[in-house]
């Protein structure tokens, strides 16, 4: 890209945008097409409209999702595993039940909400749900009451978790486009995430109980005794593994504060195996090391059979690894061709800040196609120029990325495989999904977008 330059301007660049957005829309929604396969089509597509020499077009067009992919893959994949681990091992339950008897059967939905905050750290969305769904039918059949009571505060907590907190790939896609700091990002996504899920979780959870009182859900999926697993965790000892990743990568944050501060050079043998350890990747590869041998060798789970536990968790997530580098591609395409510049310029002329720019057009991406993956990772791109060309300070950085993350949630409707999901597995029509679920999304997304401009005000 050293001999080219741009020689269209801001209005034809900002037209080819325009088409390639409604085009990765038209593919998806009305034809149908897989996502990862419509983000390079329109990728390609784009590259070619902007005038890239042929010459450069493949490497342009890849460095992009390579970048991303790199990023992204071994968190995502780690991730899974250690989350799969959890599972197994019986350490949901463990947690879920710990939980009840220290917050008492009153307090049970908060138990619930709280123990699903804990797993929702390295738990995708779906499967914590799996997870905690014959939690959630056992502890309503002993306690009593509207199935949603205990319901709401659970998806919504593993919805915030997924969300708004690394290592899910919604945030850590959005820390690789805006350059955000991922320790950072923790810390403000926990901020973020808490009040968020008491908002949309337990408040709401109340008042979707009394709108909807229904007890019981008629041939439930997976709702199934677990209580066949021998050999349970110790709850101290599911916490330690949860935390141990987030520990490590404030390891990280620590030295760079410190270094920046000045305290320290950075160039101290500690300090740089600090910042080593303190990398999100090799982080979570200690914190599997180290379940590997606590929640399955030690549990009679050994040799191969514990090599196709791990490998079990990599495919439910290989789907969205790789519509996040197809974003990535998509968003590299934008900044290369010169289109990202003229959006940010034309941000800039509208007067329109560029958190609550952000957080628009992630919430028009999800409304119009659902996925909130190709929403955060659509947007993050196209909205990368105006950020890091911005000034911002790091933690503004942090909250403009978690108000692209809010934006990404906003109104789960038919077109959101969420959708689906939540309403099958407690029983719910498609009249009754919308007016809970879409509405704790759309709560959820609005609460968090408010704080995290707080955050950005007030840093």
């Amino acid at each position: 890209m050293e001999t080219w330059e741009q020689t269209l301007s801001a209005g034809p660049l900002m037209g080819i945008a325009a088409v390639g957005i409604a085009l990765i829309l038209l593919l998806i929604i009305q034809f149908r097409v897989h996502a990862f396969v419509t983000l390079i089509l329109v990728s390609v597509l784009t590259a070619i409209a902007a005038g890239i020499p042929t010459g450069e077009l493949y490497d342009v067009v890849m460095g992009g999702f390579r970048s991303t992919l790199g990023d992204v893959g071994i968190l995502v994949g780690l991730g899974a595993m250690l989350g799969k681990l959890i599972e197994y091992s019986g350490g949901a339950r463990v947690l879920a039940n710990t939980m009840i008897d220290r917050f008492g059967e009153r307090r049970a939905p908060m138990a619930l909400g709280v123990a699903s905050l804990l797993l929702g750290f390295p738990m995708f969305f779906d499967a914590g749900l799996v997870v905690m769904l014959p939690i959630i039918f056992a502890v309503a059949a002993r306690i009593g009451g509207p199935i949603l009571l205990y319901a709401i505060p659970t998806v919504a907590a593993f919805s915030v978790m997924h969300v708004f907190v690394p290592p899910h790939p919604g945030p850590v896609a959005a820390s690789t486009f805006f350059d955000t700091n991922l320790g950072l990002l923790i810390v403000f996504g926990l901020i973020v995430a808490v009040p968020t899920f008491y908002v949309s979780g337990l408040l709401w959870g109340k008042y979707c109980a009394k709108k909807f009182p229904f007890t019981s859900v008629a041939n439930a999926v997976f709702n199934s005794d677990d209580s066949d697993i021998k050999s349970l965790p110790k709850t101290g000892t599911v916490i330690t593994i949860l935390l141990l990743p987030m520990l490590l990568i404030f390891l990280n944050t620590g030295v760079d504060f410190a270094t920046k501060s000045g305290a320290i050079t950075g160039d101290e043998t500690w300090a740089q195996a600090f910042t080593f350890l303190g990398k999100s990747g090799i982080a979570l590869l200690i914190s599997v090391l180290v379940a590997l041998p606590v929640l399955g060798t030690s549990r009679g789970v050994k040799g191969s059979a514990l090599e196709k536990l791990v490998d079990s968790a990599l495919g439910p997530i290989a789907s969205v690894v790789f519509i996040t580098g197809a974003g990535g591609m998509y968003g590299g395409v934008l900044r290369a061709s010169g289109i990202g510049d003229a959006i940010a310029d034309l941000m800039q002329g509208l007067g329109i800040p560029v958190i609550l720019a952000v957080y628009l057009v992630a919430v028009i991406m999800r409304v119009a196609q659902g996925s909130a993956t190709v929403a955060l990772t659509t947007t993050a791109g196209l909205m990368a120029p105006a950020v890091l060309a911005g000034g911002y300070s790091e933690i503004q950085i942090v909250a403009i990325t978690l108000a692209c993350a809010a934006g990404s949630v906003c109104c789960s409707l038919v077109n959101d495989s969420g959708f689906w999901l939540v309403g099958r597995l407690f029983g719910m029509d498609v009249k009754t999904t919308l007016k809970t679920w879409t509405l704790q999304q759309t709560i959820e997304s609005v609460a968090a977008f408010l704080i995290t401009l707080l955050i950005f005000v007030l840093f």
